[in-house]
């Protein structure tokens, strides 16, 4: 069965044309990106320790600056990260710090998001790419005595299917991509309310 499926799929890939390549090198870009990021986010999501930021700022808010900070330090929570960078520089720049620590969580949390948004784009066009070669090809085969009726068919076919493994590879791609960027929005959240909730704490601790 499966040489069978095996030799389907090859045969398909020969008939989409030329523009079968580029797909083909689309969809394993797709795929590696994709495997990459939801495994990143896969032990991500194991070190994130909600508990303990909530404890951070909670000694943060009573004024305990050393053990706020001791806690924050002892995570691999990126949450807690930022927070332990703005405790470090909290008599110098407490807000400058945790927009550093903030920015280099989420640029690593979001990257190749942009190169999955490219493929979402670029292969519906790859596939439009390939119907107008296939039908381009079909069209010069009109009039020609030679085999012409099988030439015809072969350029409509080679138009189906680069459209459709264009539109399969977009599809695909797109599933992933929104899983991503709905857990780089909430990671950026997080991030948001934690570090305002501490500048907010910094703030009343300097009145008393």
């Amino acid at each position: 069965m499966q040489p069978i499926l095996a030799n389907v799929v090859v045969d398909l890939f020969i008939k989409g044309g030329p523009i079968m390549y580029p797909l083909l090198i689309a969809a394993v870009v797709a795929v590696a990106v994709a495997g990459e990021r939801l495994l990143w986010w896969f032990r991500q999501t194991a070190r994130r320790d909600t508990t303990l930021v909530a404890k951070v700022l909670e000694s943060a808010e009573h004024g305990r600056w050393e053990e706020a900070a001791k806690l924050a330090e002892s995570s691999q929570d990126p949450v807690a990260k930022v927070l332990a960078a703005g405790l470090e520089h909290r008599e110098t720049s407490m807000e400058g710090a945790i927009q550093v620590a903030a920015s280099r969580e989420l640029r690593e949390a979001g990257r190749f998001i942009p190169t999955l948004d490219t493929l979402v784009t670029l292969a519906p066009l790859l596939g439009l790419l390939g119907t107008v070669t296939g039908i381009m090809a079909s069209f010069n085969s009109i009039g020609t005595d030679e085999l012409a009726v099988s030439k015809v068919t072969g350029g409509i076919g080679e138009a189906l299917i680069a459209t459709a493994a264009g539109l399969g590879i977009a599809i695909t791609t797109l599933i992933p991509l929104n899983i991503l960027t709905t857990r780089l929005a909430g990671l950026q959240a997080d991030i948001e309310s934690a570090a305002t909730t501490l500048q907010v704490a910094a703030q009343k601790q300097a009145r008393r």
